[in-house]
């Protein structure tokens, strides 16, 4: 059982890190920092200090600068590593999964943060040029918003936050068809 509790609060928090890679480090280390929450050494470094002022401090240069047309593109040449790397040390930090390798853990938290951010690529260039890049820093919040939402659910309501992340992916995947269906001739 304690396999199963640790495992779904790490795929809401992986996933969460697909969509925006600073909200689930930040929220998890400053739980981890109050007490709140126990990660499994080393990652219990997330709640120190210094790495909270980092992780915040990075975020919100990536967070600002994803709403600025041009430079969100660039932000995301960088965002796809950054993801899956946050993915992997979030998924490999929750203790409930003492019996999971480490390796085993990092590669199924990198899996779940890459594919989602695989699906926010897809996206985005869809949305880039339906609106001529100006939908961009609403559908840079809204994966901030997503991001946040899930990462609260994976931390205090496990079960929903994997339900939630599956929808996202179906929605993300349904988009992508839809963006990639050549048009009917009428």
């Amino acid at each position: 059982m304690e396999l199963f509790s640790g495992l779904l609060p790490a795929l809401g928090l992986s996933g969460a890190a697909g969509l925006n890679a600073y909200i689930p480090l930040l929220l998890v280390g400053l739980l981890a920092h109050q007490g709140l929450v126990t990660l499994s050494p080393p990652f219990d470094l997330l709640g120190n200090p210094w790495t909270l002022l980092v992780i915040f401090a990075v975020g919100a240069v990536d967070f600002i600068g994803d709403k600025v047309p041009g430079i969100d593109h660039l932000l995301h040449l960088l965002s796809g590593w950054v993801a899956a790397a946050a993915g992997a040390i979030l998924f490999a930090s929750q203790s409930g999964l003492a019996d999971v390798s480490p390796s085993l853990a990092a590669v199924l938290g990198l899996l779940v943060a890459g594919s989602v951010q695989a699906g926010r690529a897809a996206v985005r260039p869809a949305a880039t040029t339906l609106t001529a890049g100006v939908g961009n820093p609403v559908l840079s919040t809204v994966e901030d918003g997503l991001s946040l939402g899930l990462s609260v659910l994976a931390l205090f309501v496990p079960a929903l936050a994997v339900l939630g992340l599956l929808g996202l992916l179906w929605a993300g995947w349904r988009l992508w068809q839809r963006w990639r269906r050549p048009a009917r001739v009428a």
